[in-house]
């Protein structure tokens, strides 16, 4: 079966004024949609046509030749991650065995909230911050482009998109503004706390 563009999980207004309609409308209905076009169109035919996006990932990571294949796969799970983690009315602290975890590997919240906007802000171009649970420890990492956790054997818990096209509408060249609101007001906290008990 092709790929499908998931319905984000809130409607087109329902982050703002902190995301815009017109963000999503781009963001959602013309990149991420682009991104399963692309995929479908690199499958059709291969012996990738049917898998996962998983799998798919999976299976070309690290092979130049398939790199094309690859974006797109990554894209679009990045993409449906992203959107999974942002709620209206979110932000805040976390709270239970997820701010119990971010302490203990942290050293507090606000130690997480520092490593968290530094990752995003100093990932230069396009790419994504990212909390990843590896080998049982919770880090903050960053990756290039597409790249994402599961290329690299960890687990993604949150995501943050950091392509100019996730903020510019909104924040302009405020990439700092951005991650914090982000942060403070997005954040769809239940939804790390059910990827880490996961």
């Amino acid at each position: 079966m092709a790929h499908q563009l998931p319905a984000l999980p809130y409607s087109l207004d329902a982050l703002e004024p902190h995301i815009s309609r017109n963000t999503l409308e781009f963001h959602h209905g013309k990149h991420h949609a682009a991104y399963v076009t692309n995929l479908n169109n690199l499958v059709a035919g291969t012996e990738l046509e049917g898998k996962s996006l998983e799998d798919t990932i999976l299976a070309v990571a690290g092979d130049a030749s398939k790199a094309g294949v690859f974006n797109n796969a990554a894209q679009v799970w990045n993409h449906t991650f992203y959107w999974q983690g942002m709620k209206p009315e979110g932000g805040g602290a976390p709270s239970g065995d997820l701010a119990a975890k971010i302490d203990a590997d942290f050293g507090g919240f606000d130690a997480f909230k520092d490593q968290f906007k530094s990752a995003g802000a100093t990932q230069f171009g396009s790419g994504w911050a990212w909390l990843v649970l590896d080998n049982g420890t919770l880090k903050i990492t960053k990756t290039g482009n597409a790249d994402l956790p599961l290329a690299h054997g960890q687990k993604a818990l949150l995501t943050m998109d950091v392509w100019e096209h996730a903020y510019y509408l909104d924040y302009q060249n405020r990439r700092p503004d951005y991650i914090t609101t982000f942060l403070d007001k997005l954040v769809n906290w239940d939804f790390v706390a059910a990827n880490l008990a996961a």
